[in-house]
């Protein structure tokens, strides 16, 4: 599998997701292996739980905490966990997709909660889709770039 159909993969997981603001997925993949996989879903997939419809846009929560879902990235990390224990040296997948299932490029890292996260586990890449094109984030800088994001 290529990079492509990693994300297409992350995208299948995004489809699962029961948030009702944005559907994102997240695999993780060591070696050429899927050993993870997660969607966007408020805890134990309850919708009762689910507070989307909250407008927490002017919210003093930072934007990636403004949800009551479980990231699909955590998720993945969790289920790649339970997998294989050691997920040290893995790349990590993310994407969104639209209503009918197409990947939606991403904008800059700035989830500090999930690069702390990934940073923490030993994966290596973070990996994003951009206009310009499929960009392998080293986890570190990925930290580093979500951190200076949120200093403007």
């Amino acid at each position: 599998m290529n990079h492509e159909d990693y994300f297409k993969e992350a995208g299948i997981e995004a489809e699962k997701s029961l948030c009702l603001r944005d559907k994102c997925g997240a695999i993780i993949v060591l070696g050429d292996k899927i050993i993870g996989r997660g969607f966007g879903a408020p805890v134990n997939d309850d919708i009762t739980q689910r507070k989307c419809h909250l407008n927490l846009i002017n919210s003093k929560k930072p934007k990636s905490d403004r949800t009551c879902c479980l990231h699909a990235e955590w998720r993945a990390i969790i289920d790649a966990i339970k997998n294989m224990k050691d997920i040290t040296g893995s790349t990590l997948y993310f994407t969104r997709v639209d209503e009918e299932g197409n990947i939606l490029k991403s904008g800059e890292p700035y989830c500090t909660v999930c690069s702390r996260l990934a940073l923490d586990n030993g994966i290596k890449y973070f990996a994003l889709w951009h206009d310009d094109g499929i960009k392998l984030y080293n986890t570190k800088e990925y930290n580093d770039l979500s951190y200076e994001f949120h200093k403007n």
